[in-house]
């Protein structure tokens, strides 16, 4: 009897090696806690005012005295395709840093395109470098034919049916600084875009 007594004392007083150690229970499942895998709340980033989508990126490089020195040039677009669009360049060391600076910059850099009956309101030709861009006007259902650099601003500025021509270039850069240009000198008559509002 007291035998029995001591190791049913032993027993209650020595934990339970399996749970102590989150092994496999009974029905062959595993117990461990493993932290920060669980489906916690995860810190929500405000969502960005702009849509963004890399033109162009390149690794660059400066000569030095010292040697050369490496870095990365990222051109992007951004855009919210509701009638505002704007372009930045920026290096940086690393790749994450040239895209957060070029975001930066194209923000500082935003313009508003004019629409008129879902198109631009006019055609325009336009020289950067030696780019030469011409933006035209489309009936209702054309979409945009165009290609490159041109395209991807007027997807981003929100620009539902245009024509574009690119002459002279394959310069990613020119070519996106060009459409630019032309978009600033699009001019719409306030009467048009109030009656088409």
């Amino acid at each position: 009897m007291a035998m029995e007594n001591n190791t049913q004392s032993a027993n209650t007083a020595r934990p339970k090696r399996d749970g102590a150690r989150g092994g496999r229970s009974g029905d062959g499942k595993d117990d461990r806690r493993r932290p920060g895998r669980g489906r916690g709340k995860r810190d929500e980033r405000a969502p960005r005012e702009f849509e963004q989508k890399i033109l162009d990126l390149a690794r660059v490089t400066r000569v030095t005295a010292g040697g050369k020195r490496m870095s990365f040039r990222c051109a992007l677009v951004i855009g919210d395709k509701k009638g505002r669009v704007g372009f930045g360049v920026a290096k940086g060391g690393d790749v994450q840093i040239a895209i957060e600076k070029a975001y930066k910059q194209a923000k500082k850099h935003v313009l508003t395109v004019p629409l008129l009956h879902g198109t631009i309101p006019h055609p325009v030709w336009l020289k950067y470098g030696s780019a030469l861009v011409l933006l035209k006007p489309a009936p209702k259902g054309t979409g945009l034919k165009s290609g490159g650099a041109v395209r991807m601003i007027l997807e981003f500025a929100g620009v539902p049916n245009a024509v574009s021509k690119i002459v002279n270039s394959s310069n990613k850069i020119n070519i996106a600084k060009a459409t630019l240009e032309a978009l600033k000198q699009l001019r719409a008559r306030k009467e048009e875009v109030s009656s088409n509002t």
